[in-house]
């Protein structure tokens, strides 16, 4: 079988981590400015965006001046304060049902590496995914991550340069494969020349996620034999098993 990375992103695709993020926002705003993040900040739209692109909203909302030039700051207040939910994520977050035999799965082909791109700081999707057992069959140093680049699209070409030069193979082309819930992660795709798997397990329907036009639409992860036939249908030697 060919070599291929897949890239999966983390909320909603893989777990559901019960409003964690926000709370992380609101911890990172009050510990780098010594008040409550206003509620019209507190409402910035996060689903399928990267952390930069959400910071700087969430900056801007705020009345902070020169949000652009603080987003660095908030990025680093974010990542710093990230270990410190681990405790709220193994209490109320959950991963998502089929995540874990659909990492699990993939990760006994040949030629597989998996990683993630996902509009979290680093630090943050760890925090997230490592108390759930998630991690395990994850490269995290060739993903690519939400301070990385505001523009989600921009993330596939890191994590393609990352795992080239760790694996020493090309991931052109379809040989990356994004799987996510929003159609952004589908854009993103769709821009690259990757892959796209969308799966219905967040707030976009299969109908609006059908919408953008990706490669493979799921319910959800459950069928683990049709999650590998999505992720690597755009590999010309792969032959699903049968039934």
């Amino acid at each position: 079988m060919s070599s291929f990375l897949v890239l999966w992103d983390v909320d909603f695709t893989l777990v559901n981590a019960s409003g964690v993020g926000r709370h992380l926002y609101r911890a990172a705003f009050a510990d780098l400015y010594g008040r409550e993040l206003p509620v019209v900040a507190d409402g910035a739209s996060m689903a399928g965006r990267t952390d930069r692109a959400i910071a700087l909203d969430v900056l801007e909302l705020a009345g902070v001046p020169d949000p652009r030039g603080q987003v660095s700051r908030f990025e680093a207040a974010l990542g710093r304060l990230a270990p410190g939910v681990t405790g709220m994520v193994a209490a109320s977050a959950k991963p998502l049902p089929g995540a874990e035999a659909a990492l699990a799965a993939l990760a006994e082909l040949p030629g597989v590496v998996q990683s993630l791109l996902t509009g979290n700081v680093r630090p943050l999707a760890e925090a997230k995914l490592a108390p759930l057992g998630l991690t395990a069959h994850l490269d995290l140093d060739v993903g690519a991550y939400g301070n990385q680049h505001e523009i989600r699209s921009e993330l596939v070409h890191v994590a393609r340069d990352r795992a080239a030069a760790a694996y020493g193979r090309d991931f052109g082309g379809q040989a990356t494969v994004l799987v996510g819930d929003t159609p952004l992660d589908v854009e993103a795709a769709l821009a690259t020349g990757a892959r796209a798997v969308a799966v219905a397990t967040g707030q976009f329907s299969l109908a609006e996620l059908e919408a953008a036009s990706p490669h493979a639409v799921l319910p959800d992860l459950t069928d683990t034999a049709a999650v590998l036939a999505a992720v690597l249908a755009g590999l010309g030697d792969y032959q699903p098993r049968p039934a």
